[in-house]
């Protein structure tokens, strides 16, 4: 949390000397740009060369972690159906809800037209292919040639199944195979841990350009994005307590009584794995045998991010709106597809982490400009509270689902 404050009064202190410089000498900040946006830019540029292998690594891992749960007994295999489930409800959530609240609270365009100047990456999108390019397009000839040109939807259909070709080898293999490819993920999240610690230079470098290019404007911009993304969050809870309502058959003051404690550990700390024994604990209090709560809990943290397809989805449809990239709905229907294995591959990274590991897959599938995310991640301290509020919600939710569908906890394996 302290680094993401750091980074957040980076992008303040960039965009307020940015304004500061142009308005004091007019023409100086168009003219400072040429040394300055160039080190956004690097930043920019190192965060961006991690994503592929860093998706490769992260699939692979996550789809034989959740293929091993679901061996695991009738209880962990009941778990994650039911969090797939869940994911694929969250993000169809999205693509309704973020269009409809763009429409209802619409940036001016004046303040549009100053964002998208100032953010840049309008070359980045490409025309939409016609349906049978893009069927033709989504099993690739040469992978590797797909990962050098940063083609993400054929990368991750490659890389999923083969991800699942390693599930079905013998336990010795899968166990090498894997083995490297956590290894290769943990080397790759050292090197994007170095590119974000210069996250503050990088940022207020970019801030300074965009405020140079935007003005006044950039802040109502950057506002207004944050506050849809916020809107999705409190959907997202909305959408949690009607499921554990209608589906779970818990009231919704009983269900918010019982989390009001894990709430709070959430909102302190912006972790699900902070807040885990604190959800033990509300699960206790709503009836969920201990003993299962122990077993799916501790899956739900290490697989399961409800909110991860809805927030990361809004954010792409809100850079395709702002750069006036139109979205049919089967570029949405990919995205949910991309958004759902990228919940599964990012679970356990921080937030400024995961929010490029994760967005840019899904920009890119859709066709969507991924230059704004380096700004964007600045201010996801805001929409990060209401994604660890609804993370928490579904976690519980889906524990007490899935525990009353199993009448016994799975054994361990151990031997009293």
């Amino acid at each position: 949390m302290k680094s993401a404050w750091i980074v957040l009064s980076a992008l303040v202190a960039g965009m307020l000397l940015g304004i500061g410089v142009e308005l004091a000498a007019p023409g100086t900040g168009t003219a400072s740009l040429l040394y300055v946006e160039p080190i956004g830019l690097l930043w920019l540029n190192a965060l961006k060369m991690t994503i592929v292998p860093l998706v490769v690594a992260l699939l692979i891992t996550g789809i034989t972690a959740t293929a091993d749960a679901a061996r695991a007994g009738k209880l962990a295999a009941r778990a994650v159906m039911t969090f797939l489930a869940a994911i694929f409800l969250s993000g169809l959530m999205s693509l309704l809800m973020t269009p409809l609240l763009l429409r209802l609270f619409p940036l001016s365009s004046s303040a549009a037209t100053a964002l998208r100047s100032g953010l840049g990456g309008t070359a980045e999108a490409v025309p939409s292919p016609t349906f049978a390019d893009f069927i033709l397009k989504l099993i690739p000839t040469n992978p590797i040639a797909t990962a050098a040109e940063t083609d993400i939807l054929p990368l991750i259909v490659f890389t999923t199944i083969f991800a699942f070709a390693i599930t079905r080898l013998p336990s010795p293999q899968r166990t090498t195979l894997s083995g490297f490819f956590k290894a290769l993920g943990d080397a790759m999240l050292i090197v994007i841990s170095w590119v974000l610690a210069l996250a503050p230079i990088g940022v207020f470098a970019l801030g300074y350009a965009l405020a140079v290019k935007a003005g006044f404007a950039a802040f109502g911009g950057l506002i207004h994005y944050a506050l849809i993304l916020m809107g999705i969050g409190v959907s997202c809870l909305i959408l949690g307590l009607l499921l554990a309502w209608l589906v779970v058959g818990i009231s919704v003051p009983r269900f918010v009584r019982a989390m009001v404690p894990t709430m709070a550990v959430a909102i302190s700390t912006q972790s699900s794995l902070a807040s885990l024994p604190a959800m033990l604990k509300s699960s206790e209090e709503l009836g969920v045998d201990p003993k299962k709560a122990d077993v799916v809990l501790p899956l739900a943290v290490a697989l399961f991010r409800f909110t991860s397809p809805a927030m990361n989805l809004a954010v792409v449809i809100y850079v395709a709106w702002l750069f006036g990239v139109e979205l049919t709905p089967w570029e949405m229907a990919v995205g949910l597809a991309v958004a759902m294995a990228a919940a599964l591959s990012s679970v356990s990274l921080p937030g400024s982490i995961s929010f490029v590991t994760s967005i840019a897959p899904i920009a890119v599938s859709m066709g969507v400009p991924v230059a704004p995310l380096g700004l964007l991640v600045a201010v996801e301290t805001f929409p990060d509270i209401f994604r660890t509020l609804g993370n928490v919600v579904g976690d519980v939710a889906a524990t007490k689902f899935a525990a009353d569908g199993v009448e016994e906890p799975e054994p361990s394996g151990v031997t009293p």
